[in-house]
């Protein structure tokens, strides 16, 4: 049996799609289909159902792509192997949202450059981005806060990410705790608010966790990265929630005051996310690692 016909029939049963498995293998979709036609009349069976969005396998799909996936990954382990050996540098293309891949992500990778591994980094925090860019084979490799639906990406949890909410100290002069705890939203509306979008993404996850409420105040200043968010707020234009990570420092300084230290403070959870597959690739399977093992003490 043709190898080349098993990898593209992997591929499919991995994306869900013969589109998305053509964007995979850098080939167009009638050579997939033709790929899969033929391997059906090899085996004389059907090996996925047609359906309006994407295809479905059949037992006989399941259970041949069980059996063949992962010899066929041991197959491109061998070989990525032996480019390691035979290359001095291989690259990463790693995506993620901007403030945690410049503080947190690239900073935990940069042992492995002296290993022979080049960085190239996309910066977004739009997940819908994200799962496209790695579908399409554009990133290897990316940190999310949302975890990926179907069987063509994979994620692992990477760490949590405390909220804070925090103001300047002449807006937390202003402010009591029991105040803000009693009368959350209502204190919200007559404060300014500094968030990375118009939705309020973190002020509206911190208010539902902690106050069961939802603000009804609009944002003041609008800055789609946090590290603005949080010099802006250290200014004294208003409240804002961020990642403890990002304002320890301004915390211990007195630049940013926290407002509230709520029993259990509200959470984001960071994934590590790949194509299915992929963690067989050396290069790969050592940047995850590294961020697995960085993530301890995060």
């Amino acid at each position: 049996m043709d190898l080349a016909l098993l990898r593209t029939f992997v591929t499919v049963h991995r994306a869900g799609s013969f589109t998305r498995a053509a964007a995979l293998l850098g080939l167009s979709q009638p050579a997939v289909t033709s790929q899969i036609r033929t391997l059906e009349r090899q085996l004389g069976r059907p090996l996925f159902l047609r359906q309006a969005r994407g295809v479905t396998p059949t037992t006989i799909g399941d259970e041949l792509a069980h059996r063949a996936a992962p010899h066929l990954d041991a197959l491109v382990e061998i070989t990525e192997a032996g480019l390691d050996e035979a290359s001095t540098v291989r690259t990463l293309h790693l995506a993620g949202p901007p403030e945690f891949t410049s503080l947190r992500a690239l900073p935990a990778l940069t042992m492995l450059v002296s290993q022979g591994l080049a960085l190239r980094t996309a910066l977004t925090s739009v997940a819908s981005e994200v799962f496209e860019g790695l579908a399409a084979g554009h990133h290897d490799l990316a940190v999310t806060t949302a975890r990926p639906r179907g069987g063509l990406l994979t994620s692992t949890p990477l760490c949590d990410e405390e909220q804070v909410l925090v103001a300047s100290p002449r807006w937390a002069a202003r402010l009591a705790p029991d105040v803000l705890l009693r009368k959350g939203a209502v204190v919200l509306e007559q404060l300014p608010v500094v968030e990375v979008h118009e939705s309020l993404p973190f002020v509206t996850r911190y208010w539902a966790a902690v106050f069961e409420s939802q603000p009804a105040a609009a944002a003041t200043v609008i800055a789609p990265d946090l590290r603005a968010v949080l010099e802006t707020a250290a200014a004294g234009a208003g409240l804002a929630v961020l990642p403890r990570y990002l304002c320890e420092d301004a915390l211990a300084a007195g630049r940013l005051v926290a407002l509230l230290d709520p029993p259990v403070p509200p959470l984001r959870t960071y994934f590590l996310a790949v194509r299915a597959g992929t963690l067989s690739l050396p290069h790969i399977a050592r940047a995850h690692e590294s961020l697995l093992r960085a993530a301890a003490a995060w």
